[in-house]
């Protein structure tokens, strides 16, 4: 599937990536030198397609592997994005393909098959990705953030061993499994069960996973339940869909979703688990209540705070081309001051956008950051790129609905991107509680 002129993001180049960050962090002085302020011209020509010069701020190797992985995006991805995004369809042999360039785990440590990379590196990677298509972006972080991660921090050196270098590969894959029919933003209610079975030493595990990514096709599935022996603490188990379905044929069901208004380049289910069995070594150890699915969350929607800025850089790519070529009254639309304003206004907002971004993903790596920085980023990136994708959109007029000229789609992906993993209202109540000390997730909280 590899064609020429990708180049593999090796663990070399990532590891090289990761530790030019940290040398220039480290050699950083404690506070900035007071410089006589001097004369300053304007000497350079300004690039709408980096504003605020995003890309001198990035080491030499994080602008190789954003450079490799958008290669890798148009000529992998590209060519069948429009024709999958008709039928609904999603390559599996797409895991492998971005196992093969380095793009599964890329923060994942290195001695297990992953990138051993920073999280800029990473975010990166996520834009490029999502250039082409959300769906493509989901599958990578999903694979990523939300399954080999966990693994990574909270599983037991036997759960590394066996699944992290196959995941980093894509010969397997994965999939994450918290949310439920009645338990979307309140995961602290699921209803899912765990129970101990202390004659086989086994965890029979009974509930349903809704809006699962990549479950229809998942080897191995992190699920979240309550364990009754755990005094109903949330625990991660790792199942492994060959196992079961060798010994309870029937006992786990993943129905895809169909008829999907958006993300349609990917597949998406539901988990039915009627008391599926599973050893006491499918627990992931360090994982105990919310904290660790949420952990995992804060990866992912990191990502995805780059991820969806791509989307609109290529939107506003497309726009800018389509109306400087569009005639309309004797001129191109470009030449109208609305069209200039719109994509002045989705400019600065991506600019400032990206900025945030690797502001964040900097101090991640510095290990200085808080989860409130990773909602505002997230709520940020998912609610600018939508807004620049529907003015995009209009700047096409009838054409812009036609999934020829990626707009539409683009803009359909980014309604669910605004959506999962934190509703963008939630992400402000959550950025609310912070900002006065008082939650209000229920109405009426604060006072109880």
């Amino acid at each position: 599937m590899l064609t020429g002129g990708v180049v593999r993001l090796t663990r070399r180049t990532l590891v090289r990536a990761h530790s030019t960050t940290r040398e220039a962090e480290h050699s950083r002085p404690c506070a900035p030198r007071l410089l006589m302020p001097r004369p300053s011209l304007a000497t350079e020509t300004f690039n709408w397609e980096d504003p605020l010069q995003l890309s001198e701020l990035l080491t030499q190797e994080e602008r190789a592997m954003y450079e490799s992985a958008q290669a890798f995006a148009t000529k992998e991805l590209r060519p069948n994005v429009v024709q999958y995004s008709r039928d609904a369809f999603f390559d599996r042999g797409i895991m492998r393909a971005f196992g093969n360039v380095g793009l599964l785990g890329i923060t994942a440590p290195s001695e297990y098959g992953g990138g051993g990379a920073g999280y800029v590196a990473y975010g990166l990677c996520a834009r490029a990705i999502e250039q082409v298509d959300s769906s493509y972006r989901s599958a990578m972080s999903v694979q990523s953030s939300l399954l080999m991660h966990p693994i990574a921090i909270f599983g037991s050196d036997e759960q590394k061993a066996e699944w992290l270098p196959r995941l980093a590969s894509g010969d397997v894959v994965g999939c994450f499994a918290l949310t439920e029919p009645n338990h979307g933003s309140d995961p602290s209610h699921m209803d899912a069960r765990a129970r101990w079975d202390p004659a086989a030493r086994e965890w029979v595990l009974t509930g349903s996973k809704t809006w699962i990514t990549n479950a229809p096709i998942a080897d191995v599935l992190l699920v979240w339940a309550r364990a009754d022996a755990d005094a109903g603490a949330v625990r991660g188990f790792l199942i492994d869909r060959a196992a079961v379905d060798r010994v309870q044929p029937g006992a786990m069901a993943t129905p895809e979703i169909k008829n999907k208004l958006s993300l349609r380049a990917s597949v998406t289910g539901s988990i039915l688990l009627d008391s599926v069995r599973v050893p006491e070594s499918a627990m992931l150890p360090l994982a105990r209540g919310l904290a660790g699915p949420f952990a995992c969350l804060t990866s992912a929607r990191y990502g995805i705070s780059w991820g969806a800025l791509g989307a609109a850089e290529e939107c506003v790519s497309i726009a800018r081309a389509y109306t400087l070529e569009r005639m309309q009254f004797g001129a191109p639309l470009a030449a109208q001051q609305l069209i200039q304003r719109k994509l002045a206004d989705a400019v600065t907002e991506i600019g400032l956008g990206m900025h945030a971004a690797l502001t964040v993903g900097r101090a991640m790596e510095r290990g200085s950051y808080s989860v409130e920085m990773i909602s505002l980023v997230k709520r940020n990136s998912c609610g600018k790129a939508l807004a620049i994708a529907r003015d995009c959109r209009d700047m096409l007029g009838g054409n812009g609905i036609s999934d020829e000229y990626h707009i539409m789609r683009h803009m359909s992906n980014l309604e669910a991107v605004n959506t999962y993993e934190g509703t963008h209202d939630m992400h402000a109540l959550i950025l609310g509680r912070a900002i006065t000390g008082i939650p209000a997730f229920v109405a009426g909280e604060a006072k109880r």
